[in-house]
């Protein structure tokens, strides 16, 4: 009997523990990716400073989260520095006398663990729907996913959001049987979901919708019970509300007590429905700023590139694309099928993992980024839960291919070790063919400066580098000495021409010329592209 109780948990400590061995070697043998830096200098200004100035299209929660590791480093900013949030982060990593692989690894490390308790949430929310197993088939699911593991091991804000909007629908879920204990839980966790970021406003509607689904926290009798019963339900979905609303402003206070902020003086009010919008949120100040610098994000243009057309401007059939290109092929058989049995078997469960899903993607799909699959991280999340539910079918027969198909999920996971970053499925090339279909944060988001170093002192010893590098590292700290070949005539660039896949995929004029004339003829970490030239 012992040991028919142990073996549950041990599958469950065996599959974070692959996840968690898988995170932390991504991790280390990473450099800093474009966006890391911003988050990492921004965690050790709350640290020093305590106060929101830099990076304020972002709420804080995930930089305090970094912050946490970071306290037990003894990096500090100089007081006196002056400069933009990106020159702030390379600052701190490169030019203040820190080690730059240890300040990483320690701000990574707790997004890594958040990113592994997110796996328990996954594991719970299916137990809840459709049982033990189905809780083993989601943490499978979740503990594999290429693009959880990619994003879990780095500083960056996606899974925390993403995580957090999960829990927020598997508390309301709970709350149909405990509305008193998981309506307020609900709560707290969509105002974390909306301290870590802003893409995740659209899910406040669905959530506040669904809160009235749980029974009213107080026993109504009497010939009116209905209508009190509506309006006490109407009174938990407020409460979720005003619990979201004040957990946003505690991260605000945790981070500046005095919540000193300037609004910057190139920042506008655009007017109209979204300016009403933004002024008529209850949040702080710098929120609503931050809001308003996203919403000038949006009316840029940006460069894009899928399936091997670079364009400008966004596709709206982008993000759905992507996801097909970076996600297992076991996977995507195992979400259609479960997403047809959660609306055959247990409809009610759409609303709590498939409406909020396809409302943050189709919001998603309106932005002017086309930069990877990460906008949509909850996809792999909510679905895993959704995909759970095959086991409610109930017959024999389907066990065997829903088994065979988490093999195949966790084989093709295990085959990109430890390249989860730039990963595809096989119909798609696999892992080496990624920067063919995809560029930026789906392959090549400048992780590779550590491989590419070792890569030429090993394999090219004393030949000339020309780098094009796209990225936020520094390429002389890990002994890559480069020189650009857009800054000297094309006659004089002879020897290794080392190019970044992201720029790669929109090369153009000078650099496009320099690539057409040369040979690849080698490649490192499955993002950067080696040429003789």
């Amino acid at each position: 009997m012992l040991r028919r109780r142990l073996w549950y948990p041990l599958v469950v400590v065996l599959l974070l523990g692959q996840m968690a061995f898988a995170m932390v070697t991504t991790a280390v043998q990473q450099s800093p990716t474009i966006d890391e830096p911003v988050y990492v200098g921004t965690a050790q200004y709350y640290l020093d400073q305590h106060r929101v100035l830099y990076n304020p299209e972002h709420p804080p929660l995930a930089k305090l989260v970094i912050a946490t590791g970071l306290a037990f480093t003894d990096a500090e900013l100089d007081p006196a520095y002056r400069g933009n949030q990106t020159n702030l982060g390379r600052h701190l990593l490169y030019e203040n006398g820190n080690n730059p692989a240890d300040l990483m690894l320690a701000a990574r490390l707790p997004i890594m663990v958040l990113t592994l308790l997110f796996g328990l949430a996954v594991l719970f929310f299916a137990r809840d729907l459709a049982g033990r197993w189905a809780g083993l088939i989601a943490l499978s699911l979740y503990a594999f996913s290429p693009d959880i593991i990619a994003h879990g091991s780095l500083a960056t804000l996606d899974v925390p959001a993403a995580g957090f909007v999960l829990v927020t629908f598997w508390m309301l879920w709970r709350a149909r049987d405990k509305p008193r204990l998981y309506l307020p839980l609900a709560g707290v966790a969509l105002g974390a979901a909306l301290a870590t970021r802003m893409s995740t406003l659209p899910a406040v509607p669905v959530a506040l919708l669904l809160a009235l689904l749980a029974p009213a926290v107080v026993t109504v009798a009497g010939d009116k019970r209905r209508l009190r019963e509506l309006g006490l339900r109407v009174l938990g979905a407020i409460g979720v509300g005003l619990i979201a609303v004040a957990t946003v402003w505690l991260v605000y206070l945790i981070v500046d007590p005095r919540l000193r902020w300037t609004t910057p003086t190139w920042l506008t009010d655009p007017g109209g429905l979204r300016g009403l919008a933004v002024d008529l949120l209850p949040l702080p100040q710098s929120y609503k700023d931050g809001v308003l610098i996203q919403f000038r994000f949006e009316n840029r243009t940006f460069n894009g590139f899928l399936l091997g057309e670079a364009y400008r401007g966004s596709l709206w059939y982008y993000l759905p694309v992507a996801l097909l290109i970076k996600t297992p092929i076991g996977m995507l058989l195992l979400w259609l099928a479960g997403t047809i049995t959660v609306l055959v078997k247990k409809w009610i469960a759409a609303l709590y993992l498939l409406v909020p899903a396809g409302v943050l993607l189709a919001v998603s799909m309106t932005g002017s980024r086309d930069y990877g699959t990460r906008y949509i991280i909850f996809m792999p999340m909510l679905l895993a839960v959704a995909a759970s539910t095959v086991v409610l079918l109930r017959r024999r027969w389907t066990w065997v291919p829903a088994t065979a198909l988490v093999a195949y999920v966790g084989v093709s996971s295990l085959l990109t070790f430890p390249y989860y970053l730039p990963y595809s499925n096989e119909a798609f090339g696999g892992t080496s063919n990624t920067h063919n279909n995809l560029h930026d944060s789906n392959v090549d988001w400048g992780q590779d400066l550590p491989r590419l170093g070792a890569h030429l002192r090993s394999e090219y010893p004393g030949q000339p580098v020309w780098l094009v590098y796209k990225g936020a590292g520094v390429p002389s700290y890990y002994g890559i000495e480069g020189r650009n070949p857009l800054t000297v005539p094309i006659d004089e660039v002879h020897g290794l021409l080392v190019v970044s896949d992201s720029r790669v995929a929109l090369a153009r004029n000078r650099l496009k010329q320099l690539i057409d004339t040369s040979t690849p003829i080698d490649e490192v970490g499955h993002s950067i592209t080696i040429y003789r030239r």
